[in-house]
């Protein structure tokens, strides 16, 4: 069986990072992890060819060569999935979908030909399509039926099928599930409010094939709650410390967590000391009604501010997501979240627009209330909302662009950028100024040219740029190369507000002109 892997296409959103990716030469931020683990799952005996459509495109012999074409989506690559699927279906593939869009719509993978819809978690049911397949079946169905895997069976993937030159960082999952109950969230939906870890040993041996396939760069964590399992966790980063120290910290580590890191200061200790550099942290919004209804209720619980400082000060960057349109938000949102990033200091703030994403305790909510304006989702930053929110949708695109276009002007970004890691630099901990181990050539040389030409001389921010840079030499010279490298996500950024000015004005004229159709028909019936 030669098994054809395809990973459909990311549009430009906020973490595409086109620009900044080609200042080093990259194709793409991350692999598709789901995929080379699904080849792990799968029987070896079959071949496999992996094809990350962000990376190349699929060639005329990989299309002859496939007897099965399995793809993996999340929502926001919809558009990209269906095509491909109508693509190997026009060349008669047997077509197998799954992944967290397949298994929240199911119904759309299918009407575009899907052949096989391999839904919820893999470890349950990839054997029932194996067994499908070795059946004969030539189409099916299969899901878990609502019970959650072990995922201490998870097998190490296969990172040998990516090209590791393409991509900015390498992946690894170490929990699913999240303990929260967050209305909006569509984790606790895919995988359950108890969180699930692997070992320690486990998750070794996977930094253990990484590390003898050459990999020495940057690793995202992509749990969703990386301490959802704070004592898991506890002991997986006990286990990982000399393992690094060892391998003489071969990676650096980012992940995602709650701001109730802030509360586990041994816990943030041992991940400092473990080479993470920065975690991702769901703030939201700084207006503490909102977060209450949503029940999001961990963030209510101590100062927001006061959580991002005390991850700072101990060590880690602090990146963090923000959103707009809660039902019973005030006027005055979108300026509420940039006085917040701006008095906190936090660099890369992903800010979106509220979606109700399927099968969520918000979706189903709304749809009882009558509020849905769509009956799918998308989590790109250019999109309007798809319900019908508490204030007008108008106000709230505006205060969301204004915001937008705030928090990414090259002045503010890198101000906020240098206030963050002169607080990174107050960190002390025993091996501060360790760092992931760089060959230093060509690539790397043009892009700091690079950035210093539009940044240190191009632009109006070019005193800042070089004033700030000095300062950091002399304050926290361990932290420069890692300053510049978030410096230069502003390429990305002012290319991206201004895209998403355009998309969300667009969207807005249109919505309004179909709200005065709309008054007009109910007119012309009133009459009649």
């Amino acid at each position: 069986m030669n098994v054809l892997l395809l990973y459909p296409l990311f549009p430009k959103s906020f973490w595409s990072f086109e620009k900044t990716l080609a200042l080093l030469d990259r194709k793409a931020m991350l692999p598709p992890l789901g995929l080379v683990t699904v080849a792990a799952m799968l029987p070896q005996e079959w071949k496999f060819k992996l094809v990350d459509r962000n990376v190349s495109l699929v060639t005329e012999a990989e299309w002859a060569w496939a007897d099965l074409v399995i793809l993996s989506a999340m929502i926001v690559q919809k558009e990209d999935l269906l095509d491909q699927i109508q693509e190997a279906k026009r060349r008669n593939k047997q077509v197998a979908v799954g992944g967290p869009y397949p298994t929240a719509l199911p119904d759309e993978a299918k009407l575009a030909g899907a052949d096989y819809l391999i839904l919820d978690e893999g470890e349950i049911t990839l054997p029932l399509f194996i067994e499908a397949i070795a059946r004969g079946d030539r189409s099916g169905i299969f899901r878990s039926d609502g019970v959650k895997p072990d995922v201490t069976q998870t097998p190490v993937p296969r990172f040998d099928l990516l090209e590791f030159d393409a991509y900015a960082e390498m992946s690894v999952q170490f929990s699913r599930g999240c303990p929260f109950q967050c209305e909006f969230c569509d984790i606790i939906v895919l995988y359950g409010r108890k969180p699930r870890t692997k070992t320690p040993e486990q998750l070794l041996a996977e930094l253990d094939r990484l590390y003898e396939l050459g990999w020495r760069r940057s690793i995202f964590m992509v749990d969703d709650n990386f301490i959802g399992n704070k004592r898991n966790v506890k002991l997986f980063l006990k286990e990982l410390q000399p393992w690094m120290i060892e391998h003489h910290y071969p990676f650096s580590f980012a992940t995602e967590a709650s701001v109730d890191l802030a509360q586990d200061q041994e816990l943030m200790d041992l991940m400092v000391l473990c080479n993470f550099g920065a975690v991702f942290l769901g703030i939201e919004t700084p207006d503490e009604d909102s977060l209450a209804l949503t029940q999001k209720y961990q963030n209510t619980r101590d100062s927001l501010s006061d959580a991002v400082h005390t991850i700072t000060r101990t060590g880690l960057r602090v990146m963090a997501g923000f959103i707009i349109g809660f039902d019973g938000e005030k006027p005055g949102a979108g300026a509420r979240i940039v006085k917040f990033v701006e008095e906190t200091s936090i660099p890369t703030a992903l800010f979106s627009m509220l979606q109700a994403l399927p099968d969520t305790a918000l979706w189903h909510r709304l749809a009882k209330e009558g509020r849905l304006r769509s009956k799918s989702a998308n989590i790109n930053q250019t999109t309007l909302m798809n319900f019908v929110p508490t204030r007008p949708l108008e106000g709230i695109a505006q205060e969301y662009v204004e915001a937008f276009w705030q928090l990414y002007d090259p002045e503010r970004f890198l101000d906020r950028t240098y206030r963050h890691y002169r607080l990174l630099g107050e960190a002390t901990y025993p091996n501060k100024g360790k760092a992931t181990r760089k060959n230093v050539n060509w690539i790397m040389i043009r892009a700091l040219l690079t950035i210093c030409w539009r940044q240190g001389i191009v632009r109006k921010t070019r005193w800042q740029f070089w004033r700030n840079l000095g300062s950091m030499y002399r304050h926290n010279p361990g932290g420069v190369s890692s300053y510049l490298a978030v410096c230069a996500q502003i390429e990305h950024f002012i290319e991206y507000r201004q895209i998403v000015r355009d998309e969300i004005g667009v969207q807005v004229d249109e919505f309004l002109k179909g709200e005065v159709e709309l008054r007009q028909q109910n007119v012309t019936k009133a009459v009649a």
